[in-house]
């Protein structure tokens, strides 16, 4: 008689702390259907140099390394796939020869590899989820990879053949729907050696030929990528799909980098202290490629969010800002002095004297930290990149720290 009670009393607490845990995991993460696994950024910078890590309170803290997120979780299957156990994507371990983005769907939809067929060309925020910022390049001198070479194999650009080191783009299915340059149908696709995300001409403008490019295909969670938001009707938006909480609207100021990380930091907006200033790989999260100014009138986010709209020096108007991430960019002569933004509107540049949206609204670039505001914009870069220094933001926190 005893056996069976002491039987019964154990599996009466075993399915009441089954029933814990499993009410704390929804808790946590309430309907989450991906992880924007985190940058893998664990330096601290100040406007021009590496500094440690600064405490709460002090200038630049809430920069990226302040907050870890989920980390990606790699294992490499022996079968030339890579698993990330926690976006639940298996990818390629090597990419193989450049192809047209029609060469690579074709290859996709009759590849079998690891014993799966439902291989896929990845969308443009699947392929970003692999970017890491412990990256670092020096103009088009390549340094370290900004995609983790210990799971990974990439390319270099053949410069026997004329090319950089950073001619080494790997491209997504995510085709831009506006245009660049003049009027070049365009492809998006992250560039692991300099650490960007840019348009590429789907054609050669000069042969009219379709330019080839590194594709990297994936299988697995077909959610990732697709948001779930709602209207928390206190000027908060929540992503479901990914447990962030987001500022409806930006409050209309620019910053530079320094002041926008202390904005952030300060803020009690819609009553929660918690607020951040969100990483590269999280404000790329909220992008919907589906819009841009020239086709939707409208920045690239969704409807329900608020972008300030801006003029540009010119006078024009129909123009929107830049926003600040958390995560600096290690590039050039001072690696440590710039910082990544996300372009919701075109990704402008001048050439030819000639003010172009050359990288597509929902590119990812960098600017500097700090300078004279009444010095800029300036224009860098063979594509004329516009910079800015003062740029905005948008606010974000875990949704599980309610």
């Amino acid at each position: 008689m005893k056996t069976y009670l002491y039987l019964f009393l154990f599996l009466f607490v075993f399915s009441c702390s089954s029933k814990d845990d499993d009410e704390k995991e929804e808790e946590k993460l309430p309907d989450r259907t991906y992880v924007v696994v985190d940058t893998k950024q664990g330096l601290y910078f100040n406007n021009n140099e590496l500094i440690f890590s600064p405490k709460q309170g002090e200038a630049f803290y809430g920069q990226d390394a302040n907050y870890t997120g989920e980390f990606p979780l790699y294992t490499d299957n022996g079968d030339e796939t890579i698993t990330d156990r926690n976006t639940g994507l298996m990818w390629q371990k090597n990419m193989g020869t450049k192809m047209t983005l029609a060469e690579a769907e074709i290859k996709a939809a009759s590849l079998n590899l690891g014993g799966y067929s439902d291989w896929r060309v990845p969308s443009i925020k699947e392929l970003y989820s692999l970017m890491i910022f412990s990256g670092q390049v020096k103009g088009e001198k390549a340094i370290e990879f900004f995609i983790d070479t210990a799971y990974f194999d990439h390319p270099l650009g053949d410069t026997s053949k004329g090319e950089r080191e950073i001619d080494a783009q790997t491209w997504s299915s995510t085709q831009y729907v506006g245009k660049t340059m003049n009027g070049d149908i365009t492809v998006f696709g992250v560039n692991f050696v300099d650490g960007r995300i840019k348009g590429y001409p789907k054609f050669d403008p000069k042969t009219k030929e379709e330019n080839k490019m590194y594709f990297r295909l994936v299988r697995g969670n077909i959610s990732y990528g697709k948001n779930n938001f709602k209207d928390n009707n206190d000027g908060t938006i929540s992503d479901i799909a990914t447990g962030l909480m987001w500022q409806q609207a930006d409050d209309g100021n620019s910053r530079d980098w320094e002041n926008s990380l202390k904005y952030a930091e300060n803020s009690n907006f819609a009553s929660y202290s918690d607020w951040r200033l969100p990483n590269a790989k999280e404000l790329q999260s909220i992008v919907d490629y589906s819009k841009s100014p020239q086709t939707t009138n409208s920045p690239a986010i969704d409807d329900i969010f608020k972008c300030t709209e801006i003029m540009y020096p010119d006078a024009s108007g129909g123009h929107y800002p830049f926003y600040w991430t958390s995560t600096s960019h290690m590039d050039g002569e001072n690696p440590y002095s710039s910082a990544v933004y996300i372009a919701f509107g075109e990704g402008l540049g001048q050439m030819n004297n000639q003010v172009l949206d050359v990288h597509g609204a929902g590119c990812q670039r960098s600017d500097p930290k700090s300078g004279d505001k009444n010095a800029y914009p300036q224009y860098f870069g063979p594509q004329g990149d516009i910079r800015y220094v003062y740029n905005y933001v948008r606010l974000v926190r875990d949704i599980q720290n309610e």
